[in-house]
């Protein structure tokens, strides 16, 4: 499998570490981006091919990743669309372009599938919402899922509308988490500890407690109980976030996400 990255990025950067890792692909990467210096770096570790712009070796692959700011996405596929010849699948992790306007851009191409993933799949750890159009073959949806897995989990879905949501909860999610982080270490030192202390204390806890629940086959409110018991520590925690309207809070805030990726949506693909 042949893979061109239009961009090389953070989170380009971290998918083709994935894959010649796991896929031993680094001799089949190419990798387009005015940045010297970024190339330089994903050839010398990874074995890429490189260029400054879009070539007849982005024609030449199977898998086209566009992995650009989604501002520079119109421009990026008036570049790329004569190079669509052979029909590779063009996989999109730009978030808020949607495949409609995508596809227009391209001049009408149908084989896309759009992604959102998230900042932990620079350690290989992401997760990704995925959606194809229904020009995608099985082949090619079988090789965008080989992509993305190269990183982390994939989740399909079989509605584009339901991206936003995905953004809302995973796409977004880790600044909730690095959120919630902050308030324990701070008020870990409000309390006596030192910050060094207080961020371990909620790094570890953090990171325990979501790998508790992904190995547990119980859910989540069920697992909160078991740590809760009525009159003691814990409690006087989860009273207190509720009386504060902490749970609404993070609904609303992450509807708002949600809201705001639709928003996105309308502004970059209007013409």
């Amino acid at each position: 499998m042949k893979i061109a990255f239009i961009g090389g990025g953070n989170m380009a950067t971290a998918l083709v570490a994935g894959l010649v890792k796991e896929l031993g692909a680094g001799a089949q990467v190419h990798v387009v981006d005015p940045n010297a210096q970024a190339l330089e770096k994903l050839a010398s570790q990874f074995g890429a091919t490189t260029a400054t712009s879009i070539d007849d070796a982005v024609g030449a692959c199977d898998v086209v990743v566009l992995a650009v700011k989604p501002q520079q996405m119109r421009d990026v596929a008036a570049a790329l669309a004569p190079q669509l010849g052979r029909e590779p699948l063009v996989l999109s992790i730009a978030a808020g372009i949607r495949s409609v306007d995508l596809s227009r851009w391209l001049g009408g191409y149908g084989a896309i599938v759009r992604t959102m993933p998230n900042t932990p799949a620079l350690i290989g750890m992401g997760i990704t919402g995925m959606v194809a159009t229904p020009g995608v073959n099985e082949a090619q949806r079988a090789a965008a899922d080989s992509v993305m897995r190269a990183v982390g989990q994939t989740v399909w879905l079989d509605d584009e509308a339901l991206i936003d949501p995905v953004t809302a909860v995973s796409g977004s999610g880790p600044a909730y988490v690095f959120y919630f982080l902050e308030a324990m270490q701070a008020a870990a030192v409000e309390m006596g500890l030192n910050a060094e202390q207080g961020k371990a204390l909620a790094l570890a806890t953090f990171a325990g407690a979501a790998e508790l629940a992904a190995q547990s086959n119980e859910s989540l409110d069920v697992l909160r109980q078991r740590v809760t018991s009525k009159g003691g520590t814990t409690h006087a925690a989860i009273t207190s976030m509720e009386a504060a309207g902490v749970k609404p809070a993070i609904m609303a805030a992450m509807q708002a996400a949600a809201a705001r990726g639709r928003e996105l949506g309308d502004e970059l693909g209007a013409d």
